[in-house]
């Protein structure tokens, strides 16, 4: 596995590496910097043979719209929907003109078609909107994979911190029973898994814009709190440096289903990495996550 920004210039690589142990001070201002660490990099990550459908719509509402990645010649191969973050209040499919792009174009770049999912956000469709919206896709993927190549009975869904939320949300809550027909696995990187206001929570009110104002409800609303009894694959990836709480939450997890299966799921820690940069990586030359999602996906894809 190759070193954490090694593809990096020296001084963004220095930069990347400072931020880390201070990224909770200033989630957004270093979420910035990361942006515009990768932008450039991933603006020379190959595109060329993937044919891009973008803002079809899955719902009547505006953000209920979804890009899809379909590498040429493609036919019957396995479905990627990716689910991007925001903290519940922000967000959105294309954050840059490269982040969260970079995730479907790595996936199709490898033979996959790659679904790109913009979700209401908390203020119009608090919980559980944003696991709907969720449901919304995977019945429209179901419903239309096929003809852009992908096989309907093969689909994975990789969320990235609130988008992680609601993959997940999707899956476990037994309040929203969803449809899981052709879901193959999950794949969870820097998910909020449990809903908190904690103090030292810089994202707490985004939790309360999303699962409430009645702290009382949010063991019942967190998808950690019934993922044991799902039997669906899950890769669970946190970083060294994460939004706090998200690591612990993610190795929560890991340890609830490890103890309802008898065997830890894939958990992957990325050293060095932080909150965002753990997915605007994916598709440059350090192929550490992608690598790993790729993986996986072929072990449960049949």
């Amino acid at each position: 596995m190759s070193e954490p920004f090694f593809n990096l210039p020296a001084a963004d690589r220095r930069r990347l590496l400072d931020i880390g142990p201070i990224w909770a001070q200033d989630i957004q201002g270093h979420r910035d910097v990361v942006f515009g660490i990768y932008q450039p990099l991933l603006e020379r990550a190959p595109k060329a043979g993937t044919e891009i459908s973008r803002n079809v719509a899955y719902g009547a509402h505006p953000r209920q719209v979804l890009d899809v990645y379909r590498p040429a010649g493609a036919s019957g191969v396995p479905v990627v929907l990716f689910v991007h973050g925001g903290a519940f209040v922000r967000g959105e499919k294309d954050t840059t003109p490269e982040i969260y792009a970079n995730v479907c174009h790595y996936f199709a770049r490898h033979g996959h078609v790659a679904i790109n999912v913009e979700y209401r956000l908390a203020d119009e469709a608090p919980y559980p909107g944003g696991a709907e919206d969720v449901a919304a896709s995977v019945a429209w993927a179901r419903a239309n994979a096929a003809r852009f190549g992908g096989d309907p009975a093969r689909l994975f869904l990789v969320g990235h911190s609130a988008g992680g939320t609601h993959v997940a949300s999707y899956a476990f809550d037994p309040a929203l029973a969803g449809d899981l027909a052709g879901v193959r696995g999950l794949l969870l990187v820097s998910a909020r898994l449990r809903a908190d206001v904690r103090a030292d929570n810089p994202n707490a009110h985004g939790v309360r814009a999303y699962f409430g104002e009645d702290a009382s409800l949010y063991d019942a609303r967190s998808p950690v709190t019934h993922a044991a009894a799902s039997p669906l694959p899950v890769q669970i990836a946190v970083a060294e440096f994460e939004n706090p709480w998200l690591d612990v939450y993610g190795a929560e997890l890991a340890h609830r289903l490890g103890a309802a299966r008898g065997h830890v799921p894939e958990f992957l820690w990325l050293p060095s990495h932080n909150h965002i940069s753990i997915i605007a990586h994916v598709g440059t030359e350090e192929d550490r996550l992608g690598a790993a999602m790729r993986r996986f996906i072929a072990r449960h894809a049949g």
